[in-house]
Order: structure tokens, then sequence, then C-alpha cells
């Protein structure tokens, strides 16, 4: 086995591939690896940059280090969209070609059988997340782009023109080896957003004040709400004045607030002032 070398790695995958007969996949294929090839030409990565290894419904590309990512993201997000509606535009029903892509960057081995290396097998797993299929289900625009922690580090957060980094939210998704952090462009999927998703949530995944699920905000304060018990020996009603004025028919009740409970009390009972007398 050669030594491992740094490679970007791109992963682009059909949705619902194996529903299709066999010529619907034929074409299928043929429409995956020219919109890839689109893609890679628009970001000026030439075949001798690249090597390409066939997954049947899927393509994986090993690009040199030295091609450069950000213009790979671009034509991600532009060119391939771009490629999608046309081709569909034209397309019947069973033929319509829906993709999910990965990027991420690593080190890999190549031998005669093919390549070796945990990078490699980490971007495999974001492309067959669940989040990641969940979101391409819920878009209109027939592509879903995922990228790896080290390709949003190095490339992402610094918010490249053409690649807004606003638009890539934090998600984690489970793997064998434990969870994997990743950053979806676009809507992360309805229920799928976990602490780590910046929706409602800090840097870090610190609750921010205000969002949904939060207490009040800071500088509020929530009104005490009044409290009622019934009291097990006598069966009356307890009363606790937290502040406020109750109200009682109607009436006001106002002044000096004393708790009344453990007893049973007939006749008129004056609540308020300072004179007033209880019998």
């Amino acid at each position: 086995m050669s030594d491992p070398v740094s490679r970007t790695i791109l992963l682009l995958d059909i949705e619902r591939y194996s529903d299709r007969d066999d010529v619907e996949q034929a074409y299928l294929r043929r429409m995956l690896y020219d919109i890839t090839d689109r893609a890679l030409e628009t970001a000026g990565i030439d075949e001798t940059l690249r090597l390409r290894a066939d997954r049947g419904d899927s393509v994986m590309e090993l690009i040199d280090a030295n091609a450069s990512v950000p213009a790979l993201l671009r034509a991600l997000l532009t060119e391939v969209p771009a490629q999608l509606r046309a081709v569909n535009r034209m397309a019947s029903s069973s033929a319509q070609i829906r993709l999910r892509a990965v990027v991420a960057s690593g080190y890999v081995a190549i031998d005669p059988h093919g390549w070796v290396g945990s990078d490699l097998n980490h971007a495999c797993r974001l492309l067959d997340a669940k989040l990641l299929r969940a979101a391409l289900r819920e878009r209109p625009d027939d592509f879903a782009l995922c990228v790896s922690d080290g390709v949003y580090g190095g490339i992402v957060r610094h918010d490249h023109t053409g690649i807004p980094a606003a638009e890539f939210h934090r998600v984690s998704v489970d793997s064998k080896n434990g969870p994997l952090t990743a950053w979806l462009h676009g809507p992360v999927p309805d229920g799928a957003a976990g602490p780590d998703d910046h929706s409602g949530t800090g840097e870090g995944g610190a609750p921010v004040p205000g969002a949904s699920g939060d207490g009040p905000a800071p500088g509020r304060t929530s009104p005490p709400a009044p409290s009622t018990s019934t009291s097990a020996s006598t069966g009356g009603v307890v009363f606790n004045f937290n502040g406020g004025s109750p109200t009682f028919g109607g009436s006001l009740v106002a002044g000096d607030q004393h708790g009344v409970s453990g007893d049973r009390f007939t006749g008129n009972v004056h609540l308020g002032g300072t004179g007033g007398d209880a019998a």
C-alpha cells in the first residue's frame, strides 16, 4: 500500500436509484457523470488532478490537494443545481435525477484494490447519513450538500465570495465510530436538528435568550402565578396573596393583605385597610 496523501474528497449519490429499471439507471448514471464533469470543469479542476471511482449509484472523486476547494464549492452551489434543473426540465418523472453531495478532506492511501483511509470512510458515512437523505427529500431544488468539519473550518467559515457561511448549519451525524460533526448547506430537516444546530442556539449550542423553549430574556421576570390549594382538614380554600390586586366577585382587594388559613370563618370577612375587623 502506498503512503497516504492529502486529497479533497468529492462524493455524489443519486436518490432512489435502486427504484428504477435498468434503462433508467443507465440514463441516470450518464447524467451523473456529465453533471460531475461539468462541475469540475467549472471549478478549473483538470482530469489530471483527479481520480474517479464508480459506485453504481454514486461517484467518488479524489482531487489533488492543490486544486481550489473554494472554486469546487462555488461550482457545486451554482453549476450543479443549474444542470439538474436543465436535465429534469426535459426528463420524464421516472428519469428525474436528484443528488446528495459531500465535500471532505483528509488522507487517503491508494493500493491496487482501491482507496483506503478513515477520512474517506467518514465522508462516505456523511453521504449515507439519514439527515442528508432527509434534507434532499424536503427540498424542491434536487440537490443537498454537506461538508466535513475540516472543510467548514478551513474554507466555508471564512465566507469566501459565492460561499455564504450563514447558509451552512452545524449538524451531528451518527456513525458506528461515534457522532460526526458536519455542516449542511440550507435548512436542516424538520425534527433532525440536534444540539449542535444553530437554529435557536448560539455558537457551540448555547441557548439564545428568547429563542423557542428558553426562559425569559435577560431583564424580564415572569409575573408570579397566583396559587390556590384545598385544605385537607376543612375542605375550604386557602388563599395565598403574593402581591398584586386579587378580586373577589368584582370587588378590589387592596391595602394590607394577610393569608388566612387553618380555621373556619363565618359572617363577613373584611380584607384590606388597617382597621377592618374579621368576625
